[in-house]
């Protein structure tokens, strides 16, 4: 999808909303964390603004946005120890873009964990 075709509504903001179901882990005023539908490893729970506020993807983030996006890094490190990850460690990834593997047009932070992870990542796609 290109990031014109950026929808007003997310599915996303159906989870927000409670309109779709999820298994939520975490949720405060600003910040919403719940588990990824396609787990990428034993712990994968992905944590998001609750008002998009114009964050589409991380590159969107204005100087405006700086007391949430550490907010959400904060809720991050907290689940990630509520999910028992602490002492072994964790990934947390943004994808950014489409070439970024973004597929949702909401910011969000993966956390993964539960198992060694490796580097790189992944093999670079095919254009």
């Amino acid at each position: 999808m290109a990031e014109s075709e950026v929808p007003a509504t997310t599915i996303f903001d159906k989870i927000i909303s409670k309109e779709i179901p999820a298994d939520i882990v975490y949720e405060d005023e600003l910040a919403l964390a719940f588990r990824d539908i396609a787990p990428q490893a034993p712990v994968h729970v992905l944590v998001i603004p609750k008002d998009r506020d114009g964050l589409s993807r991380l590159c969107k983030a204005e100087e405006r946005h700086k007391e949430i996006l550490g907010h959400l890094m904060y809720v991050a490190q907290e689940v990630a120890k509520s999910e028992g990850l602490e002492e072994e460690g964790f990934r947390l990834v943004v994808n950014d873009g489409s070439s970024g593997g973004q597929t949702v047009w909401h910011l969000h932070l993966h956390i993964l964990g539960g198992k060694r992870m490796g580097w790189p990542p992944y093999a670079m796609a095919e254009d």
